[in-house]
């Protein structure tokens, strides 16, 4: 029986999930076999930067199916359901802790969807 593997990025902040997607320092990327709801490896990678549009086709790169973050733009969720990948917004709290809840299925985004870049601090993260 083959393994079915997702590959699941959290936008984080000292090992934290990010209130804000563009304004994170890491992305922590773990790979999931989900048929066995055990996480097989993680990988942090530092922000390449935020410009617009870069991000998602970066995530993309890095072969993400999911993507979790406390809050994202509109134009990068569009970006990201174009690419193929699923947006999770609403979490808070240590990454591994919020996917091993979305490996349960606990874990349901809320629509966090940020309206303006200069109140990114009230996009839904905690």
């Amino acid at each position: 029986m083959s393994q079915v593997i997702k590959k699941i990025a959290v936008a984080t902040e000292a090992g934290n999930v990010s209130g804000h997607f563009g304004h994170c320092q890491q992305f922590h990327i773990f790979d999931v076999d989900m048929e066995q709801n055990t996480v097989l490896n993680v990988v942090a990678h530092d922000t390449p930067g935020h410009r617009a549009g870069f991000l998602p086709s970066f995530i993309k790169g890095l072969g993400v199916n999911v993507i979790i973050s406390g809050g994202m733009g509109g134009g990068a969720i569009d970006l990201f359901n174009e690419n193929g990948i699923a947006v999770v917004l609403g979490a808070y709290g240590a990454a591994q802790t919020v996917v091993d809840a979305y490996v349960k299925g606990e874990l349901v985004s809320t629509g966090s969807v940020c309206e303006e870049h200069a109140n990114h601090g009230n996009c839904g993260g905690h």
